[in-house]
């Protein structure tokens, strides 16, 4: 038998799984380890709550974990309870899938003022992460200020845009559901280096900014390149810009008509957040484009700012004993290898790009080098070795069935419009699983 660990339950850990069964069916055993109770990594506290269609790939890895052979290994922290060295002689090959959980930081003064978060906090909050359950933002201010131009920029400006009854059918977690009722919030700004041609929004989310019951798109038309410019872009970028289009040309009646305005700042570059204490503005450096580049051009002018999210990227956890390059963020590999028994896949090998179907070819890629690497397997312990080592510290792990439990009863106490209603403190999560 092979023995083979996954450090990280999220899509890429599951879909290297898959590929794992495939390459060597029974010859296999599978640990797929987490340090939460609960599994699926982003698409639990990453993807929106209100993209529902997008978590239903949650069944797709269901399915895996009740192959005979993959067992799901929650609370468990790699690095703390477990080290890599003591996995690594517990299995034939250790992949690290840990995804990219961090804020990636801009540098900028003021970054620590009250009421300026990261992306990965702030949605962590309203998707009911265990680390950002307590965050509890201030939304009664007028302004709100998004620094990004990808998708997450726009799940973050669009949660704060909605109504409570737009809501209806999404999982986001109730202290959040009060606080956006009770929002403030008149006016999101999108800061954005550069223009309208390179932003990293995808057609289908930026076209939901023009659905919302309240709220309202804008932009300057001035900052939208010549149409016919459009013709070199690909067909996605293309349906993005048109749409961009379509809110520059709204009629002054079409912008009047909403309460909430959600405005796209382009060629502009936050140069520092302003405040006593909590932050009030945005200091932000108009741009112009040079070989794609976004150039300061030295005029300056402040935005105003009673909440500000940050939404640049992430970053990898570092682990003790993987050695970590700090300026990419990730694990240092060649091609998913990292040393002798080591290797990472997903967002922890490449960063924080593409899609959670791009992680399905790069699983099936590292399980090739996996089998490259290993051949027949050298009778490890695996699982056997883990759980008597568990036994002796007194590690309190979680298995796929109770994940079951606490799934049977966030359900179960979910609002009547909600699929439902997440546990969002580790020891409520372990509470559900009914071992007392």
């Amino acid at each position: 038998m092979r023995q083979i660990a996954i450090v990280g339950s999220g899509p890429a850990g599951y879909y290297t799984a898959e590929a794992a069964l495939k390459q060597w069916g029974d010859a296999v055993g599978i640990d797929i380890y987490d340090f939460l109770p609960v599994p699926y990594g982003l698409i639990r506290t990453g993807v929106a709550p209100d993209h529902q269609s997008i978590k239903g790939v949650s069944r797709r890895y269901e399915a895996t974990s009740l192959s005979d052979n993959v067992r799901f290994i929650g609370n468990v922290m790699v690095g703390r309870d477990v080290s890599v060295e003591e996995l690594r002689g517990l299995y034939d090959a250790v992949i690290f899938a840990t995804g990219a959980p961090n804020d990636r930081q801009l540098g900028l003064p003021g970054e620590d003022l009250g009421n300026v978060y990261g992306s990965a906090a702030f949605v962590g909050w309203y998707n009911g992460h265990p680390d950002y359950a307590n965050l509890d933002p201030d939304l009664s201010g007028k302004s709100a200020v998004v620094v990004g131009a990808g998708n997450v920029a726009l799940d973050v400006a669009r949660i704060m845009a909605k109504t409570r009854g737009e809501f209806a059918g999404s999982d986001i977690v109730n202290h959040a559901l009060d606080n956006l009722q009770g929002s403030g919030v008149e006016h999101i700004t999108f800061v954005i280096r550069r223009g309208p041609h390179e932003i990293a929004m995808t057609p289908k989310e930026l076209g939901e900014l023009g659905h919302l019951e309240r709220a309202v798109p804008l932009l300057d038309p001035q900052d939208l390149p010549p149409a016919e410019a459009d013709e070199a872009l690909d067909p996605g970028q293309r349906k993005s810009v048109t749409l961009l289009r379509g809110f520059g040309a709204l009629t002054a009646d079409e912008r009047a008509a909403k309460p909430v305005k959600v405005e796209f700042d382009f060629f502009a570059s936050p140069k520092a957040f302003l405040g006593n204490g909590k932050v009030e503005a945005v200091e932000v450096e108009r741009t112009k484009l040079e070989g794609g580049r976004a150039i300061g051009t030295g005029e300056t002018y402040s935005v105003p700012a009673d909440i500000v999210v940050v939404c640049i990227g992430y970053q990898t956890s570092p682990i003790e004993g993987v050695p970590f390059d700090e300026k990419g963020g990730i694990f240092q590999n060649v091609e998913g290898r990292i040393s002798d028994g080591l290797y990472c896949v997903g967002w922890a090998r490449r960063g924080p790009s593409g899609t959670i179907g791009t992680n399905r070819p790069d699983g099936f890629a590292i399980v090739e080098k996996v089998a490259e690497d290993i051949g027949d397997g050298a009778g490890k312990a695996g699982f056997e070795g883990f759980s008597a080592l568990a036994a002796e510290r007194g590690i309190d792990f979680v298995e796929f069935h109770h994940w079951q439990e606490i799934d049977k009863a966030e359900v179960a106490r979910a609002r009547s419009d909600a699929p439902r209603e997440k546990f969002v403190t580790m020891e409520d999560m372990l509470t559900a699983t009914g071992r007392g």
